[in-house]
């Protein structure tokens, strides 16, 4: 060791600091990515773990429980159900004829994978239902880099990964919840589009809507990318693909189908709960058990803002919320994302506005807004924003963990969902 490094082992840390980090510079780029998310969930993994040992009495296992029981509770035990007993052919109801809580609010294609892996290797469901959603969310984090890489250069875009993987919510991606998946091919999807690969990106949507509830707005995205297009082709006139960011009658007509895709794939699910149950609205009732009430587009909304702000304040609190995040996609930080990215923030914040109850759940609903990251990462090229922005997130992501995985019940029973 040098006499400098022995007086000043500060500067021989940032030294060996500086060094690691110009060695992890030299990996591949898929191989940081995947060590960067690996280091994320690890800090995931050390908060939960602090948490169990606080967790007391609960419906699923005694107090203070290892790791992998804490992470198997709330809607993992309802997959887990999936597996077990598939779905049911007639809706359970009390006896007043109101649905119960049952599997048609779950969609398949995460338990049907979960399920065909037990199968195949003879692990328990839980332990499946938990490996493909780790596996998942490791993929997800490649696609997401594959993304933003589209939009900007590997420093920033590894950037753009961290903010993802660190995110308060973050911590879902490694728990036995469809989150995982669906954002793989969410991502994947919309790397698809921002390519124009509209057909290749066909089989993808068809799976992405049936992961979890998010064909509408996918569809909802297509649909207005399409009259974008259309738009600027016609006004393009005899000049029309001369310029490379301009689509060709070809792109159009693939666009068109990848929209019609979209739209059919994301009503699949509901058509099924009707085929299998007779009833037209099985999936719709099966999914308002949970919030208590009828679904009537973005009343509840209104309904939450007067009991949280008041009658007043509480009306004109969701359109100050629409105002504010419509402005916030022209920042321009936001418009270099593209057009592609912009709309499908607004058509899925649209369709949370207009069919989600908001409640404690509403945070991990947020979690397709990903993209959004990026744009977090143009605010500021300073390292001391970005680290704050990290650690801000991992602090967040310990409030989430003890607040709302962990269960302590509440003086009329229950507890709020994470």
């Amino acid at each position: 060791m040098s006499t400098v490094a022995r007086r000043n082992p500060l500067a021989s840390a940032g030294n060996a600091a500086h060094r690691a980090a110009s060695a992890v510079r030299s990996w591949p780029s898929w191989l940081q990515v995947m060590a960067l998310y690996a280091a994320a969930r690890l800090v995931s993994a050390c908060i939960f773990m602090a948490a169990a040992l606080h967790q007391g009495p609960n419906p699923w296992f005694p107090p203070k429980p290892d790791y992998w029981n804490f992470i198997n509770i709330w809607d993992a035990r309802w997959y887990g159900q999936v597996i077990a007993n598939g779905y049911p052919s007639v809706l359970p109801t009390d006896t007043a004829g109101n649905v119960q809580e049952n599997t048609w609010a779950f969609y398949p294609l995460f338990p049907a994978l979960a399920g065909g892996l037990s199968r195949l290797t003879g692990l328990n469901p839980a332990a499946s239902l938990t490996l493909i959603a780790m596996l998942a969310g490791w993929a997800a984090a490649l696609a997401v880099y594959q993304l933003f890489r589209q939009k900007a250069g590997h420093a920033t875009a590894m950037w753009g990964v961290a903010f993802f993987s660190v995110f308060p919510v973050s911590a879902v991606l490694q728990v036995p919840y469809a989150e995982p998946l669906s954002l793989l091919l969410l991502a994947w999807a919309l790397l698809l589009v921002v390519r124009r690969q509209y057909l290749w990106a066909m089989p993808v949507v068809v799976l992405l809507c049936l992961s979890r509830p998010v064909g509408v707005p996918f569809a909802a995205m297509v649909g207005l990318l399409l009259v974008f297009r259309a738009v600027a082709f016609v006004r393009a006139g005899p000049q029309r693909g001369s310029d490379d960011a301009s689509h060709s009658g070809r792109d159009l007509a693939a666009l068109t189908g990848l929209t019609a895709v979209a739209g059919v794939s994301g009503l699949a699910w509901p058509a099924v709960a009707w085929a299998a149950t007779g009833d037209p609205q099985a999936y719709t009732k099966t999914e308002t058990v949970w919030r208590g009430q009828d679904l009537v587009p973005f009343k509840p909304w209104f309904d939450t803002g007067v009991e949280l702000f008041g009658p007043v304040v509480g009306v004109l609190a969701p359109v100050m919320f629409v105002a504010l995040f419509g402005a916030m996609l022209f920042l321009p930080p936001v418009v270099r994302l593209g057009v592609e990215l912009r709309l499908w923030c607004a058509c899925y914040m649209g369709y949370l506005l207009a069919f989600l109850h908001p409640q404690t759940s509403t945070f991990r609903m947020l979690l397709p807004l990903f993209p959004l990251a990026l744009g977090a990462v143009f605010l500021s090229r300073s390292r001391a924003y970005r680290g704050t922005v990290v650690v801000m997130f991992l602090l967040l992501q310990v409030v989430w963990i003890v607040w709302l995985w962990a269960w302590a019940p509440l003086p009329g029973g229950g507890d709020y969902p994470p």
